[in-house]
């Protein structure tokens, strides 16, 4: 854990979060500025700064809940496709230094605009909208 990182306080519970997905090593959250209804960050518990710190086994955990996440996605409804994206570095615009995969449910009317650039506009949603995500993608 690393006492100045704001995902290592969300694993360590000194803040809220709306988990859709935990075990020993990982765990899935809504992201708290989505760019979706969904949009879910996947974090190991264990802190890493990005993907040159985190080790090949621990990335193919988070790979495999960044997939099961997609699937609740598509599933739910809640998207027809997805992004997994990662920024790795201060030149990759990284803005938290733990490691983390975004999972952005995407659907075709969408207006999101990953195309060459990553160029995020930022949702706002209620309570009541974060609970509903969290319910329908919460992974048992």
């Amino acid at each position: 854990m690393n006492e100045n990182c704001v995902f290592c306080d969300i694993v360590a519970g000194r803040l809220p979060s709306y988990k859709v997905y935990e075990d020993r090593e990982i765990l899935g959250f809504l992201d708290i500025n989505p760019l979706a209804p969904g949009h879910t960050l996947v974090v190991p518990k264990k802190h890493y700064v990005d993907v040159f710190d985190i080790p090949a086994d621990t990335l193919e955990s988070i790979a495999g809940v960044a997939q099961s996440v997609a699937r609740k996605i598509r599933e739910s409804g809640l998207g027809q496709d997805v992004n997994l994206f990662n920024a790795s570095g201060v030149s990759a615009e990284q803005s938290v230094f733990h490691f983390h995969v975004h999972v952005i449910p995407r659907n075709p009317t969408d207006s999101i605009g990953v195309h060459g650039w990553w160029n995020p506009k930022v949702i706002h949603l209620s309570t009541a909208e974060l609970e509903s995500a969290c319910r329908k993608l919460s992974i048992e």
